[in-house]
Formats: C-alpha cells, structure tokens, sequence
C-alpha cells in the first residue's frame, strides 16, 4: 500500500507543470470604474503587458446602450496594435489595420453604383 501511495505522488510530482511552463503573471497598473446615474458608464483598464482598454457608455434611443471605445495590444511581432469601435443603434462599427477587408469591387460593379447614385440624384431634384 504505501508503495501504490508513493507511485502515486511521485507521477503527482512529474505531471505538474513546471515554473518556465506557466503564462507570466499579469498585472493591473490602472482600473478605473465609473457608473454615474440613468445607466451611463466609462472604464480604462491598463496591464503591464501592453494591454489597454477604455470604453464609455451611455442609454440609446432604442433600448441599447451605446458604447464608444478601444483596445491597444502588443502583437507576438512586438507591434502595438489598436482597435476602435461604436456600437449604437446603427450596429458596430470597428476601425483598424487588423480587420480584415473586402477585396476591390470590380469595375463594372462600381460602374453600376455610380449609375445608381446618379439616378437617385436625379430623382431626388426631381421631387
């Protein structure tokens, strides 16, 4: 029994992960929290590792709530890169080198749309 016991602790010992296999530690240099009145908020969090996010907040006109913000971080290249965003009731809308983009719209596609803003002008002077 005590050999299936000292079995046991020992495959314990050389399962557990060793110091230089574990994440770094990370820690908070600011967090700061404000929640005023009606459901309007704000924060910025700020990590020794690069990471900082800020956000602020307010009620929409259509139940949601409005959120004006940004995240930066360090890429695994050394890069800092940086992200902004709006949600409101028009949906989310981000900005950043990071985010992927459509390819061009070929020419007789963008033909079709310079048509179609053109008649809509016309249409509008029309009215």
């Amino acid at each position: 029994m005590k050999l299936v016991i000292l079995v046991c602790l020992a495959v314990v010992a050389l399962a557990a992960p060793k110091p230089e296999d574990l994440p770094p530690i990370v820690q908070v240099l600011r967090d700061e929290r404000e929640h005023g009145e009606g459901g309007n908020f704000r924060y910025l969090i700020e990590t020794d590792n690069g990471i900082f996010m800020e956000a602020a907040g307010a009620p929409g006109v259509a139940g949601q709530s409005n959120i004006q913000g940004s995240y930066r971080l360090i890429s695994p290249e050394g890069i800092l890169e940086e992200v902004r965003f709006i949600a409101d009731e028009l949906g989310v809308r981000a900005e950043s080198p990071l985010l992927p983009t459509p390819p061009p719209a070929p020419a007789h596609a963008v033909e079709q749309m310079r048509l179609a803003e053109e008649q809509r002008a016309l249409e509008f002077t029309a009215q």
